[in-house]
């Protein structure tokens, strides 16, 4: 963690990025710091936003053209949890991509949404408000832990 903490604004888009795919890694506790470090609270909230709507993105891409092998093999999302998450999004429809952010769940949800081929300007705008929203949530808590 420590290295991303040392490349600053890039550390902090790259791991945002990686905490979007499935890969096991929390951006928060990194923003938390950098908060903590005197960056400028609006740069860190655009660039952490910016870096995990991308790797969602990916998801996305991955879940629109990949098929049953990447999503399963190199993804490594489960049967049970690609089925779960198909429920929710055929529940919920679009609006589930405003959770795109919430752990375990949103990786499944943003790959069942490109495998579901849903319209992209509509994945990036929802996806892009629930993400926005976390990190100015995250930020806050960390601006006022500091007070």
């Amino acid at each position: 963690m420590q290295w991303f903490i040392d490349l600053g604004f890039t550390g902090l888009f790259i791991g945002s990025f990686l905490a979007a795919t499935i890969l096991p890694f929390g951006s928060e506790a990194l923003l938390v710091t950098l908060v903590a470090n005197d960056f400028p609270v609006a740069e860190l909230v655009l660039i952490a936003t910016l870096g995990n709507v991308l790797g969602s993105l990916l998801n996305y891409v991955i879940g629109f053209y990949g098929g049953d092998y990447l999503v399963h093999r190199v993804l490594r999302i489960s049967e049970p949890s690609y089925e779960k998450a198909q429920q929710r999004f055929q529940k919920w429809g679009l609006w589930s991509l405003l959770f795109a952010w919430v752990p375990i769940i949103g990786d499944p949800l943003t790959v069942v949404a490109g495998a579901l081929k849903v319209k992209i300007i509509w994945f990036i705008v929802l996806v892009s408000f629930g993400k926005l929203a976390r990190y100015m949530v995250v930020a806050y808590g960390a601006v006022q832990l500091q007070s």
